[in-house]
């Protein structure tokens, strides 16, 4: 029998030489993030606002020139940078309109809290503009009047999310569909969000051209999904997506129109208070893409529930699949699919590593 896939940092070096490899093989489409350079006349800010020809910064907080977010929002323009103090900015939300935006959360992480409130009537904060990044920022509480709510909506292309945590909404994230835009999120966390319909979910990917998520941990979606991804391209390496003790998520990850994927070196858990039995489900709702291959190596999938899971399901007519270097613990069923059984370690027991999380979650 096969021994389980080391996990934890002695093995990080060798898991991203496989998914270098891997995806240089197989997922070999490259897709533009530069933006146009779309400047708008300055408008004025505060005289003690850090500025120069190429771009400015501005400080957010209690004590600082701008006292919300959304203050910053109204008067940012292409190539900024926003200092958001570490506090809590209740029922403050924002439209974030123009291009090349650094939002970051500055000696702490700020908690921003919807109380009731939606930019738009969609979001905290609905981000119209290209190539944003969004680093270390707590969001929750988002909700709306048609229950498809989001801490953040894109609307824009391109976006880089990093260290930042997105809890109790209806969407933690989401996204619309363009086929030009990509989208990182690297060490984020994603909790308990979902409206308890089944249409909201953890982290919700429209039709864009590439995912990558990685570092994150996903769990305790309300009866969604931790992760719905229409994406043309998805790269989702060295996460956790569970439902815990007491979580009840319907996927852990959807790729419901194909696409090609790549997960690597992921724990994935189906807690034994899960009512649906799948783990991982690809093409449920109908293949839409030209390329569509399907991918996963060196992950551990555990099964805690009790009358069992369906650990991989994939929809007929995929005609590249290579699942191999795997553990499957406890009890489920695998995919039909020729050799799986021999490529991969089929365990009764739960592994080393069934509670392993990304490095800083707990």
């Amino acid at each position: 029998m096969m021994r389980s896939p080391l996990i934890p940092s002695l093995e990080i070096a060798r898991m991203k030489r496989l998914e270098m490899l891997v995806c240089t093989a197989v997922l070999c489409c490259v897709f533009s993030v530069a933006g146009a350079d779309t400047r708008r006349p300055a408008a004025p800010v505060p005289a003690g606002t850090t500025t120069d020809t190429a771009s400015r910064t501005l400080r957010v907080g209690p004590s600082a020139d701008f006292a919300t977010p959304s203050a910053a929002a109204a008067v940012a323009r292409d190539g900024d940078t926003i200092e958001i103090a570490a506090a809590e900015y209740r029922g403050d939300v924002a439209v974030w309109t123009t291009n090349r935006l650094k939002i970051i959360g500055a000696g702490g992480r700020p908690h921003l809290k919807a109380d009731g409130k939606a930019a738009e009537g969609k979001a905290l904060w609905v981000i119209k503009g290209d190539d944003t990044t969004v680093d270390n920022i707590e969001f929750s509480g988002a909700s709306v009047s048609d229950r498809n709510g989001a801490a953040i909506r894109l609307e824009g292309r391109n976006l880089i999310v990093r260290n930042s945590f997105f809890h109790d909404s209806e969407n933690g994230l989401l996204t619309g569909p363009d086929p030009t835009s990509e989208m990182v999120v690297d060490h984020c966390e994603f909790a308990r969000n979902g409206g308890g319909d089944g249409q909201t979910h953890n982290l919700y990917v429209g039709a864009i051209a590439k995912l990558t998520l990685r570092q994150s941990y996903l769990h305790h979606a309300i009866v969604g999904h931790n992760l719905k991804s229409r994406a043309a391209i998805n790269v989702i390496t060295d996460n956790r997506l569970a439902d815990e003790a007491d979580g009840r998520a319907s996927y852990e990850a959807d790729f419901p129109n194909g696409g090609q994927v790549l997960l690597a070196f992921n724990v994935i858990q189906k807690g034994p208070a899960a009512e649906n039995p799948t783990l991982v489900s690809y093409g449920a709702e109908g293949i839409a893409t030209n390329k569509n291959t399907f991918i996963a190596k060196g992950n551990t999938f555990v099964s805690q529930r009790p009358n069992g899971a369906r650990f991989i399901v994939i929809a007929p007519g995929v005609a590249t699949t290579d699942i191999n270097s795997n553990v499957f613990a406890g009890k489920g069923s695998l995919p039909d699919i020729a050799g799986v059984r021999a490529k991969n370690a089929i365990q009764s027991e739960m592994p080393g590593n069934v509670d392993w999380k990304p490095d800083g979650f707990r």
